[in-house]
């Protein structure tokens, strides 16, 4: 076949082929299960985009609808503050007056109802840090569940596929953590919306003192990894709970389990740590991290 002109006014054969070899197809990047997310949240980016892994490769901010607005009042009293010691001083006065938290008939609580408030952020914090599938645990899950969309994994036992009626199991462990979540969250004194501000909080102090940090190595440690969800073998990408604890410390994961997970967690899904309100949480060095998708090291401990 005779060469023709090409309209650019250059020659092209059109019986010639290339030599070159076809690309290798791209591997996929293992995504959130849409069973592991609800469509909507209370953030300003969707589950399935934040719960990714490549949330966790190319992390952005995460803001909570409506936090800085409604409370510019502390943010603006934070900023005028050099002293982080006091800036936490002045973020506990504030949820204290603001929730009323030491006068409870001025929150409109009285009678049985006026027990339930002594459920605040503090509680909650240290509820989950003794027993993450205890009430509070739930309570702190379900704050996850609705503020970010990710649905729990486990409470007392694997949640899975909610709709088949063949995992009785799976069921009945989304029944207790429905049930502890109500009760826990019940008359609890906007519960929920303290917690968003001490994610918000977290999120300011990070900013402020580390404003290039976008990662931390955080480490957790594990007796059967095998539990875990696994989405993808070759690169050890995990499903992880909604909401989770992790230390800095690898050798302190080391006393919870056999295998030590190491993860490099976006600051954005760093919910709370010991050192952001000191005597909230006795444990060194431990961080609560909302979850997702998470490509891991592992190693025996």
């Amino acid at each position: 076949m005779r060469e023709h002109d090409h309209p650019s006014g250059l020659c092209r054969a059109t019986d010639k082929t290339s030599d070159k070899m076809p690309a290798p197809a791209p591997v996929p990047v293992p995504t959130l299960p849409r069973t592991a997310c609800l469509p909507l949240n209370r953030c300003n980016l969707p589950a399935i985009i934040l719960g990714s892994l490549t949330f966790q490769r190319y992390p952005t901010p995460l803001k909570l609808d409506g936090v800085e607005e409604l409370h510019r009042d502390l943010f603006r009293r934070l900023d005028d503050t050099r002293e982080s010691r006091r800036r936490a001083e002045i973020f506990q006065d504030y949820v204290t007056v603001y929730f009323r938290l030491e006068h409870l008939d001025e929150a409109g609580l009285s009678g049985q109802r006026r027990g339930r408030a002594k459920a605040n952020y503090i509680r909650a914090i240290r509820g989950w840090s003794f027993d993450s599938n205890s009430r509070e645990g739930a309570v702190m899950k379900a704050w996850t569940e609705s503020r970010f969309g990710l649905l729990p994994r486990y409470h007392g036992g694997p949640i899975r596929n909610l709709t088949d009626p063949g995992d009785p199991a799976s069921n009945a462990a989304y029944r207790r953590y429905q049930e502890m979540r109500a009760s826990g969250i019940y008359g609890a004194n906007a519960l929920e919306s303290q917690l968003d501000l001490v994610y918000a909080y977290c999120q300011y102090e990070f900013a402020r003192q580390h404003a290039r940090l976008t990662h931390l190595s955080l480490h957790r440690g594990v007796n059967r990894l095998e539990e875990y969800e696994r989405l993808d073998d070759e690169r050890n990408v995990l499903l992880l709970n909604n909401l989770n604890s992790f230390t800095g410390n690898p050798e302190r994961a080391g006393e919870f389990g056999d295998t030590i997970l190491t993860l490099q967690v976006p600051v954005a899904k760093i919910f709370f740590h010991s050192q952001l309100l000191p005597g909230v949480l006795q444990g060194e060095a431990e961080f609560l991290v909302v979850g997702g998708v998470y490509e891991v090291e592992s190693a025996r401990g």
